[in-house]
């Protein structure tokens, strides 16, 4: 069977979803509430109290009906009727039907009972609420007047005004919670469609949990594609910038050169150190664009021997660098990281080291929570002002980007922070205590 109609029922958003998803058990307890109590209880008692005035009835039937004449009938059913809180009309008056009000619903089981026990009850006349009027027929016709109180329960209307009273106070302030907490929901959709039109919304995590955990991530993942954007920006301007000093080099050599005028061996050696310099240049800039830079499947390896070998290839390649101290965690050797990227972003930062500096050292630990490699160098350090600058792509400290010193394209500390964001870290600049130059360290979360 095919219930793709009811498609078309349901709500469209997640509130009026949620709301009925809240409300429609409620209504459906009521309604079952109702009905099992209007069966089980009202009826019930309502059978037990007629079946006790029906007696009553009966006796009265009985002296009215064995009476010699109708004068010592009404004083004999007198004589019972009176203390059981009767009224009894003999003859009885003309117009006495059988009346019922539409939602009286007890009322019907009154009728009912009193047809079944009294065959001589010819009509029941509810219509006043308050009395009831019993048309007994056979030999001698009267009029038996009884209260209401006496054949339903008073008040019979009272849990249930009390239970959808009590229904729909808790629907409101259902209402009220439900909505104050898809209101982050609506908040972060709001600012995720903006961001998808280009426009920067201001956001901030909020709501429970699990709201804020996406809350968070969608942050994140803005900033990490606008800090991509700005990179790529930066790039394309770095690219034209860094590259001009030494093609201005390699153009005024080639200028120079002629057939008459065969080139010298230390203007060899200068236009192939400017080529060099501009492979390195472009090898740090697509070191930044690469996905792969921060990417790739997380592997789980010892952190010791991933460290060393760093290290072993460091001096191989004839850089001053030691390490110098390993905490361990005996207990949880391994870590879980991008090795290619992670390595990538070590080994940058002990090209910094030895760069600014004439040695680097390298400190770790490893904790239960936390992977932190240190590298520090006797360079010239960072002012404290000017740490953040230093890690933001193609910003060198040195004056006016002087390329004549071979001091980089001012990628390595860029990589290694976006690497360390990318593992869910940071890179932290401080200023080194052994060697009083710069102490980078990558901090990394288990």
């Amino acid at each position: 069977m095919d219930f793709g109609w009811l498609k078309w029922l349901m709500p469209r958003g997640l509130y009026g979803r949620a709301a009925l998803i809240l409300f429609l058990p409620v209504v459906v307890i009521t309604l079952v509430v109702t009905v099992m109590f209007l069966q089980r209880h009202f009826e019930d008692v309502t059978q037990q109290m007629v079946e006790t005035a029906a007696a009553e009835v009966a006796l009265v039937t009985d002296y009215v009906q064995s009476a010699p004449d109708d004068e010592q009938a009404l004083q004999a059913g007198r004589e019972i009727a009176v203390p059981l809180d009767l009224a009894v009309e003999l003859p009885p008056p003309a117009g006495i039907e059988e009346r019922l009000r539409f939602y009286d619903f007890s009322g019907r089981v009154v009728i009912a009972e009193l047809h079944r026990r009294l065959p001589a009850v010819e009509a029941v006349d509810l219509w006043n609420l308050r009395r009831v009027r019993v048309l007994v027929g056979g030999p001698r016709p009267f009029v038996l007047e009884l209260p209401r109180r006496r054949l339903t329960p008073s008040n019979p209307h009272q849990l249930l005004v009390l239970m959808v009273g009590t229904s729909l106070l808790m629907t409101t302030i259902a209402s009220i919670f439900l909505r104050n907490q898809l209101r982050p929901i609506r908040r972060l959709a709001d600012a995720a469609e903006a961001y998808g039109r280009g426009q920067v919304k201001p956001y901030r995590p909020a709501g429970a949990t699990e709201v804020r955990s996406a809350g968070r991530a969608f942050v994140e993942m803005r900033n990490r594609i606008e800090r991509q954007n700005e990179q790529r920006k930066m790039m394309l301007s770095g690219i034209s910038h860094d590259l001009r000093t030494p093609l201005t080099r390699l153009r005024l050599g080639l200028s120079m050169l002629g057939p008459g005028l065969p080139p010298e061996r230390d203007e060899i050696a200068d236009m192939e150190r400017d080529v060099a310099e501009m492979g390195a240049m472009i090898d740090a800039f697509l070191d930044l664009a690469r996905a792969d830079a921060r990417e790739g499947a997380a592997e789980a390896l010892p952190a010791r021997a991933f460290l060393d070998e760093i290290i072993s290839d460091a001096q191989r390649g004839g850089q001053d660098v030691a390490l110098v101290r390993f905490d361990d965690d005996p207990e949880r050797d391994r870590i879980t990281v991008r090795p290619r990227s992670l390595r990538r972003a070590v080994e940058n930062l002990i090209g910094n080291a030895v760069r600014y500096g004439s040695r680097a050292e390298i400190e770790a630990a490893l904790t239960p929570k936390a992977f932190r490699i240190a590298v520090e160098d006797d360079g010239p350090g960072i002012p404290p002002e000017r740490r953040d600058e230093a890690i933001r792509p193609f910003v060198r400290l040195d004056a006016a980007r002087n390329q004549d010193r071979g001091q980089g394209a001012g990628l390595g500390l860029a990589i290694a922070a976006d690497v360390a964001r990318a593992h869910g870290g940071e890179l932290r600049l401080t200023e080194g205590t052994r060697l009083g130059g710069l102490r980078a360290e990558i901090v990394i979360p288990r």
